[in-house]
């Protein structure tokens, strides 16, 4: 068994696709991330939906993000565990993924009736009458759908890292050592007089 007593190595600690998908579609609010036009990082927190590999989110088209977006559409959407509901099953994956990606923007009748009532549903599983009031919330004529298509995930397994710390977990379960962990930490490393890890 693997253990480890430092916590500077966490890029051996990604999710499975399947895990991924148990996460997203659990976790309850997504961070979607955007630039201003003089170059400030923005974020805001979001229900979501995860669907066909992509994140779903709504907000008003006259929000400054919508600008933003249509001139850039680089975003970023962080989605974290903590954000499961209270009744969330205790086996779910713990941890946190940022998804590198590029938004289109859809505002066409056939996303938004698919769209709305399920994120409706997502975020009341159990009480129909806020389901449809939430859903009636949501559809009208300012409000504007974003689909992020990822190209770059940033995961951090933390059942995976805690297996680590405690010695439970064998080598052949790590993953990869991206290239901030495989070089970029050994130079600076060797810039401070210490021995590569």
């Amino acid at each position: 068994m693997a253990q480890t007593k430092e916590h500077e190595v966490v890029s051996i600690y990604p999710f499975t696709d399947d895990e991924t998908d148990q996460l997203m579609d659990n976790a309850g609010e997504a961070v979607l991330m955007w630039t201003t036009k003089d170059g400030w990082p923005v974020g805001v927190t979001h229900a979501f939906f995860w669907k066909d590999g992509k994140i779903w989110l709504t907000f008003a088209a006259h929000r400054h993000r919508t600008v933003a977006i249509r001139r850039d559409n680089r975003v970023s959407v962080n989605v974290s565990s903590q954000s499961y509901g209270p009744n969330a099953k205790p086996d779910l994956p713990s941890g946190a993924i940022t998804f590198k990606g590029t938004a289109e923007f859809l505002d066409d009748e056939a996303t938004k009736e698919w769209f709305y009532p399920a994120l409706s549903k997502k975020v009341s599983p159990t009480n129909e009458g806020f389901e449809q009031f939430f859903n009636n919330l949501l559809d009208t004529p300012l409000r504007t759908i974003i689909a992020v298509t990822p190209v770059k995930k940033i995961m951090y397994n933390a059942g995976m890292a805690n297996r680590h710390m405690a010695g439970t977990i064998s080598e052949e379960e790590l993953g990869e050592r991206l290239e901030s962990d495989a070089v970029r930490m050994n130079k600076l490393r060797k810039e401070k007089g210490l021995e590569p890890a």
